[in-house]
């Protein structure tokens, strides 16, 4: 959900330029700068879902015939932007609810607060839900008392909460961004990680080491680090099975490299299915983009196909993708409120498989 930065760099509106991504130092984006008419405000393509809150990360789901949409809740916790993503200080979950597309969205109020997790210490990242068994499950990702992001499980009645959290988290869970997705023969698998703050580059040798790399494992002409993934029990509430990495690959077969940076797996991995196909789609994190690939099972291996976002106001890039009335829209977020990295806002625009399978690629302004 999240990503640190080498330095302060809000998205700012000047009267020349849009910054939109800005990095500096070896990480420096390629594609840091949308701009907008030299005199003008950009115009964005889609308005925010709600402005009386700060959200992110949206995870959106139908459940019943209506949306309920998942995000994280920015807050203002008065902390400057560091390599840590400390800015990113989310206390609680809040779930959106839509009848449809363009009507209006309610805010359900708190759904889950970091207080009444027993295991949690701070920062309530990108979450997402599912509904099994006559029970909804929120999962969230979460700081535990040693500082090192592992996976809950929280469950509820309603789609809108309030959620009761399990008292450990999930075994064998670490890093950030959960993505559950239950497949048409009802088995149900979870997608997660992220590199950099989201720690995954701390976990490859099982353990987690708070003294490991802050970015990647430093070996750029090697495979990046990848997603993982894994088969949930049926209870909903374990794993079933040690995760495994996601297999991404070009065209060609060969593994996406860690310098790679336009291309390779960084945070906020998503499935849907499509025509029998499965599309695994997810952020670049340093060069703000969002990507996609194509396997033949839920579990890969995917091949990588392009790009379908374009980058947003913002540093950070974090999306889900459904089916509604027949019609897919992705929800995705910027800064358009605030203007400032850690205080977001969530959208949502139509999204566009085309005849081929591929996706449209979709511009977050209007020329």
């Amino acid at each position: 959900m999240y990503r640190q930065l080498k330095s302060l760099l809000p998205a700012i509106i000047s009267a020349a330029t849009l910054i939109t991504a800005a990095g500096c130092g070896r990480n420096a984006p390629k594609t840091a700068v949308a701009t907008a008419d030299s005199a003008k405000k950009p115009k964005f393509l889609s308005e925010p879902l709600i402005t009386s809150i700060y959200t992110a990360d949206p995870s959106a789901h139908v459940f019943n015939g209506k949306i309920y949409v998942y995000p994280s809740h920015d807050i203002d916790a008065g902390i400057a932007d560091n390599d840590n993503g400390d800015e990113y200080a989310m206390k609680d979950y809040h779930v959106l609810s839509m009848d449809g597309i363009g009507g209006k969205v309610t805010d359900n109020g708190v759904a889950l607060d970091v207080k009444d997790v027993p295991w949690a210490s701070k920062q309530m990242w990108a979450p997402d839900a599912d509904f099994k068994n006559g029970t909804y499950y929120l999962y969230f990702p979460v700081r535990n008392k040693e500082g090192a992001f592992q996976i809950g499980v929280a469950t509820g009645t309603s789609p809108v909460g309030p959620f009761k959290a399990q008292p450990e988290p999930i075994k064998g869970s670490f890093s950030i961004d959960p993505a559950v997705f239950t497949d048409t023969d009802g088995s149900t698998y979870m997608y997660f990680g992220g590199i950099w703050g989201g720690q995954l580059q701390k976990w490859t040798t099982g353990k987690y080491d708070a003294n490991g790399s802050k970015t990647d494992m430093g070996k750029p002409d090697e495979p990046a680090l990848s997603c993982k993934v894994v088969k949930l029990s049926k209870n909903m509430m374990q794993f079933d099975g040690t995760p495994q990495d996601v297999q991404l690959v070009d065209k060609d077969g060969k593994p996406l490299l860690t310098k790679d940076h336009d291309r390779r797996f960084f945070e906020g991995s998503f499935m849907h299915k499509f025509n029998g196909k499965y599309y695994f789609t997810y952020s670049t994190g340093d060069t703000h983009l969002l990507c996609y690939a194509i396997g033949d099972k839920p579990m890969g291996k995917f091949v990588y196909q392009g790009v379908f976002l374009k980058p947003v106001q913002g540093w950070t890039t974090h999306h889900s993708i459904i089916q509604f009335n027949n019609k897919w829209y992705l929800f995705y977020h910027d800064t358009q409120l605030s203007n400032r990295n850690h205080l977001r806002n969530v959208k949502v625009t139509e999204l566009i498989h085309n005849a081929d399978g591929t996706i449209g690629l979709i511009d977050p302004f209007v020329k």
